[in-house]
C-alpha cells in the first residue's frame, strides 16, 4: 500500500533523509545511482509499494547524480563525450529491452547478467586502470561507447538495473580509463536516463515526490565525501570496494531468482 504523505511523522521524514546520506555517499563512492541502495530500504523500512518504491528512487537519482557527478567535474573526472556517446546507445537499447521483456524468459536473462557480474567482479582483481589514463575518442571508440551504451540500456529495460554498475566495470576493464574517469562519466550519462524515466514515471503516478525529493536531499550532503573517498583511496583499492559492492548485488540477485519463478 501506498504510504499516505499527510500521515507521514518526523521520524518517517528522518528516515527517508538517511535513506538519501546513505545513498549519496554510495553513488559518490562507485559511481553509481544508488538505486540498489534506495528501493530496498524504501520497501523494507519505509514500507513503500514495489512501483512507488522504483519510481521514487529513480526520481530521486536524478539529484542525486547531479551532484555527484559535480564533485567528479570539479577534478577534471568526467568524459563528457564518452558520456553522451554511451547515453545515444542506452536510450535505443533501453527501448528494445524493453520489448525484449514480453517475448523473452526473464529468468534466463537474469542468470546470464548474473554470470556477467561474476565476471565483472572478477576482472576487477586482474586489471588496475592508471589513474592518469584519458579516454582518446575517435571514430571507432565512439561507435564502442555507442555500443556499450546499447549494451546497458537492453539489460536495464529487461532487468530494470542501473547503468553504473556495467558501465564503470567496463569502461575501466574494456576501455581503459581510470577508476575516476569510469566513475564521474557513469554518473554523468544516468542524468538523462533518470529524468526520461521519472517523467514517464510522474505520468503513471509511481512517483513520491516529496518523498524523493527528502532523499536526494539527503544524498546531495554526502555525495561530495563518496567521491572525495574515491579519490583518497587507490585504483586497486577502489576496485576491490567496487567489487564487494558488486558482490553484493550478484547475492541479492540470486536470491531474487532463486525465490521468484518467472
Amino acid at each position: 500500500m501506498r504510504m499516505v504523505i499527510a500521515k507521514r511523522s518526523p521520524k518517517t521524514w528522518a528516515i527517508l533523509v538517511g535513506i538519501g546520506v546513505v545513498s549519496g555517499y554510495v553513488s559518490g563512492l562507485f559511481g553509481v545511482g544508488g538505486g540498489t541502495i534506495i528501493v530496498p530500504l524504501l520497501l523494507s523500512v519505509a514500507a513503500f509499494d514495489v512501483r512507488l518504491a522504483h519510481g521514487t528512487s529513480l526520481a530521486a537519482i536524478v539529484p542525486t547524480a547531479i551532484a555527484a557527478v559535480s564533485s567528479y567535474a570539479v577534478g577534471g573526472s568526467v568524459d563528457w563525450i564518452a558520456a553522451a556517446l554511451i547515453c545515444v546507445g542506452s536510450v535505443t537499447g533501453a527501448q528494445i529491452g524493453s520489448k525484449l521483456l514480453s517475448s523473452l524468459p526473464k529468468k534466463t536473462i537474469r542468470w546470464i547478467f548474473i554470470a556477467f557480474l561474476c565476471a565483472v567482479i572478477v576482472s576487477m582483481f586482474i586489471v588496475v586502470s592508471n589513474r592518469e589514463s584519458r579516454l582518446t575518442i575517435d571514430v571507432w571508440l565512439g561507435l564502442a561507447l555507442a555500443a556499450l551504451g546499447l549494451a546497458v540500456g537492453i539489460c536495464s529495460g529487461l532487468l530494470g538495473v542501473g547503468g553504473g554498475i556495467i558501465v564503470v566495470p567496463m569502461l575501466i576493464v574494456v576501455f581503459g580509463a581510470s577508476d575516476l574517469i569510469a566513475k564521474g562519466t557513469s554518473l554523468a550519462m544516468m542524468i538523462p536516463t533518470a529524468i526520461s524515466g521519472t517523467v514517464g514515471n510522474v505520468r503513471r503516478k509511481n512517483v513520491d515526490i516529496p518523498a524523493a525529493a527528502c532523499i536526494g536531499l539527503g544524498a546531495c550532503a554526502t555525495t561530495w565525501l563518496g567521491a572525495m573517498t574515491a579519490a583518497w583511496v587507490d585504483p586497486f583499492t577502489g576496485n576491490v570496494l567496487f567489487a564487494l559492492f558488486q558482490l553484493a548485488i550478484v547475492i541479492k540477485m540470486v536470491r531474487d531468482a532463486l525465490k521468484k519463478p518467472e
